[in-house]
């Protein structure tokens, strides 16, 4: 059976109390009587059957179990405070919070968020850019796009992207002393690598993509190794070697002719992992979060439909079973 807790009342004038160190003071903050404050204060003592506070006639001060009382405390309530100002706040103040990581936002979301503010010029748009998991509760976030497994609970989570990997890399490099025409032709380039594991599934490599296309005279393990997606493609767009570009994070270069598909062989990753947009369920429907990810789906649909004319079909190139 679970431990039965203090009342809300009572922690809330306990903060007070300790915050101030005064039972006048904290009364005045919430509006009763010093003698209510100390007879809450006292109350609170009994239940725990400890001393929270020293007093004297003239003085207050904590005892060492009121500290470690008063921290808990004080950060409980600064997380209640915040999910009640999250969901009762509707969208007071037009600012809408988005986490997202550093690869996701340079190569796709910043690209495009002109757009989501034409449709919404009333609405400010915060970046938290950040690879770790937004912690809702306690921090500001209102919506957050995280590529993983889609263990999100209590959360609403929207599938974005089929990401599949493929090469790519500078137009230059379709010709010139070495050019690629051939998945052998690998040999006289570098190889560009995503050092990344996808909590522990198999994520593909060059070794893998290497395999599949049947060469076996490039050596999968030599380049340039990068953990951050946005070097591994900045590198190709700058023709220091080729890369294994996903769907999602290429499709602006490969639109705007940065960079080329010289093969059409793409792998798919483990199918549970994807980009997805993730809220709250409590605060899903806040029109400013609902608009946000409708208008991230709908660009997500318009990216896929350009990713369908960026291949390249020359012959030599190996095709896609």
């Amino acid at each position: 059976m679970a431990k039965r807790l203090p009342g809300l009342a009572s922690l809330r004038t306990f903060e007070a109390a300790g915050r101030h160190l005064s039972f006048t003071k904290a009364a005045d903050e919430l509006h009763v009587t010093p003698a209510a404050v100390s007879a809450q204060v006292r109350a609170l003592e009994e239940q725990l059957g400890v001393r929270l506070f020293w007093r004297t006639s003239r003085t207050v001060r904590l005892t060492g179990a009121g500290e470690t009382l008063l921290d808990a405390v004080s950060e409980a309530l600064a997380v209640i405070a915040r999910a009640v100002d999250r969901i009762a706040g509707a969208d007071r103040g037009r600012t809408l919070v988005v986490s997202t990581g550093l690869s996701f936002a340079a190569k796709w979301l910043v690209p495009r968020l002109g757009r989501f503010r034409r449709l919404h010029p009333e609405v400010d748009v915060r970046l938290d850019v950040t690879d770790q998991l937004a912690d809702f509760a306690r921090e500001e976030a209102d919506v957050a796009i995280r590529f993983g497994a889609g263990i999100y609970p209590g959360m609403r989570a929207d599938r974005l992207f089929e990401d599949e990997l493929f090469p790519v890399c500078s137009p230059e490099l379709l010709e010139g002393a070495e050019p690629l025409r051939q998945p052998g032709d690998l040999r006289h380039h570098t190889l560009i690598h995503l050092d990344w594991q996808a909590q522990g599934e198999t994520w593909p490599d060059w070794r893998m993509w290497l395999l599949a296309a049947g060469v076996e005279e490039v050596d999968a393990t030599q380049g340039i190794h990068f953990r951050q997606t946005t070097f591994v493609i900045q590198a190709a767009v700058d023709g220091q070697g080729v890369a294994l570009g996903s769907t999602s994070l290429v499709a602006d270069d490969l639109a705007a002719g940065r960079l080329v598909r010289p093969f059409n062989l793409a792998l798919k990753g483990p199918p549970q992992f994807a980009y997805r947009v993730v809220s709250p369920r409590a605060t899903a429907d806040r029109p400013l979060v609902k608009a946000f990810r409708e208008w991230v789906l709908a660009e997500v649909a318009e990216t896929d439909h350009a990713e369908g004319g960026t291949a390249d079909h020359r012959p030599g190139s190996v095709r896609c079973s």
